[in-house]
């Protein structure tokens, strides 16, 4: 992973890193699986867009992607998350779907299965990686389903309820489970084993330098 401005500087660097773990694995009788590797960017500079890092290991060259998917999570060039929460909606939709049938069925007609089952059903997958996509500008594209989840349980229990389901319903909106996700993080963050301890709790001085929001932000990820 590295960051600059200058593409070949970012291609010269990540080659002499990519050159080093093949030593690395060499030395230790390992074998790294290239055809899970990629090379990505990101960055916010539209007129790039069609740029391609040129990554090379063992004379070979990695693939480019750029959009790839790491830990279940699609991710752009711009990191705005489009691309994970479109096919997501798509996803909450049909459970969405699935909790209506349960509901019609009078299958879960208790207060208490109706929210264990529309946790388990649309919560588990809309709050994955809620906290670092949090703040997308493309939450909308799931906040309609899960209100409609919602919707669900609160026409169950009270057959006139036409607004305020999440109160309804017992459940917390979308919206608050999200910040929820992401203040755990930063608690987790506060022990002092955590990765990010240090960053959080001991900033850079004045005279660090920060990158622009239009400057370009590069980094190789390596999907597994």
């Amino acid at each position: 992973m590295h960051t600059d401005v200058d593409w070949q500087a970012v291609e010269g660097v990540l080659s002499k890193d990519m050159a080093t773990i093949g030593k690395h694995f060499q030395t230790w009788k390992l074998n790294l699986s290239t055809a899970k590797m990629v090379s990505t960017a990101f960055h916010l500079n539209k007129k790039e867009t069609k740029c391609e890092l040129k990554v090379n290991f063992n004379n070979e060259a990695l693939p480019f992607c750029s959009e790839p998917k790491y830990l279940g999570v699609t991710l752009g060039r711009s990191l705005t998350y489009r691309r994970h929460l479109a096919p997501l909606g798509k996803t909450l939709t049909s459970r969405v779907a699935l909790l209506r049938r349960l509901a019609g069925l009078g299958l879960c007609s208790g207060e208490t299965t109706l929210r264990i089952a529309t946790s388990a059903l649309v919560h588990s997958i809309a709050e994955y990686c809620a906290s670092a996509r949090r703040r997308s500008a493309h939450t909308h594209l799931i906040n309609p389903v899960i209100n409609d989840a919602l919707q669900t349980v609160a026409e169950c229990l009270h057959p006139r309820a036409a607004d305020n389901f999440p109160i309804l319903a017992g459940i917390h909106p979308a919206e608050l489970r999200r910040k929820e996700a992401k203040m755990s993080l930063a608690r987790r963050t506060m022990e002092p084993g955590h990765l990010l301890h240090s960053a959080l709790t001991c900033p850079p001085g004045g005279n660090a330098r920060h990158l622009k929001s239009r400057h370009v932000c590069i980094y190789q990820t390596h999907n597994s």
